[in-house]
């Protein structure tokens, strides 16, 4: 089978089309056919070897795979061939690969592969972050930073959904506008200047609840200290440039949290929990209340301009490579 895989993990040039045997699944996993799949900021970043943790080489980059089921190993139940699927894997920039079942769900025919590979990492983290971590409650007010991104505007989605009144923050009128039809209630501009004073007439009188941070740029402080009594501020990843600091005074004084959202040990360490997450996430798509927010899709011979792309952290949504067009 065709393959995208790098002997050596330094650049993305170093990245090519290869031929590799197809793999057999083990006992608890399936075999996809990959129609397409996700390609994100982090797939960028382990690509490069730049991530918290390093792959080992050769690597096949791609953990977000939608495509159908080709092969089940010993033990799985609930999946049979033939099965359209998205699942949280690895390998997926190849035509097959190998996928936990308990991280595998069918989806609903109404939805796209590409729509499917955009969904499950970002929606992951959308949920993680705001029901284990912030404990976002209906009524409350909820700012999304990076919030055209692919797990921002999963975030935007997801807080409406549970009940939050969202406010989004954007650095461009295109990627506000993308907020906004994706279901914020209302968006601000990024510039720091006069950020403050933006942020309060959004707010207009009500508290601010919950941050959901992917950024951690140039406004952290000033979203910490816009939090009102009790509020969180979720740090999910750092996409602003250098990691910002934060006075522990701040906690203190606001009432306030500051909680870490890894969805990797998410997965990791609350199996069950994150496979409930995954099954709320393919219930929404199936009763129409979520529709993933596809950005550019490249077809499989672009493979390294989407995998650049994703790492301007530039795109508007989830950013998909298209692997199998007869699918």
């Amino acid at each position: 089978m065709r393959a995208v895989q790098a002997d050596r993990i330094e650049s993305l040039d170093d990245y090519a089309e290869v031929e590799i045997p197809i793999p057999e699944p083990r006992a608890g996993q399936v075999r996809v056919r990959v129609a397409a799949v996700g390609v994100g900021y982090v797939d960028a970043l382990i690509s490069l070897g730049r991530y918290q943790v390093k792959p080992p080489a050769p690597h096949i980059p791609g953990s977000e795979i939608a495509g159908v089921v080709d092969a089940v190993g010993e033990g799985v139940s609930g999946l049979a061939v033939g099965d359209r699927v998205m699942a949280m894997g690895g390998r997926g920039f190849a035509q097959f690969a190998l996928a936990p079942a308990a991280n595998t769900l069918k989806i609903p025919d109404s939805l796209s592969f590409a729509q499917a590979a955009a969904l499950p990492l970002n929606g992951l983290t959308a949920l993680h972050g705001l029901i284990d971590r912030g404990a976002v409650a209906p009524g409350e007010t909820l700012l999304v930073l990076g919030a055209a991104g692919g797990v921002g505007i999963a975030a935007v989605q997801a807080g409406k959904i549970l009940g939050a009144r969202v406010i989004a923050a954007a650095s461009t009128p295109e990627k506000r506008e993308f907020a906004l039809i994706h279901g914020a209630d209302a968006v601000i501009n990024t510039t720091p200047e006069g950020w403050r004073d933006r942020l309060k007439s959004a707010l207009n009188g009500a508290p601010l609840n919950v941050v959901f941070d992917p950024v951690c740029g140039p406004l952290f402080e000033a979203a910490f200290r816009s939090l009102g009594w009790n509020g969180r501020h979720l740090v999910v990843g750092f996409v602003g440039g250098p990691i910002p600091a934060l006075g522990a005074n701040l906690t203190l004084m606001k009432g306030a949290a500051l909680t870490g959202v890894d969805v990797r040990q998410h997965m990791l360490f609350e199996p069950a929990l994150a496979r409930g997450h995954l099954e709320t996430l393919a219930g929404w798509t199936a009763d129409g209340r979520l529709s993933p927010a596809v950005g550019r899709v490249f077809d499989w011979a672009d493979f390294g301009e989407a995998l650049t792309f994703a790492l301007t952290g530039q795109g508007l949504g989830k950013t998909v490579l298209r692997v199998d067009g007869d699918l």
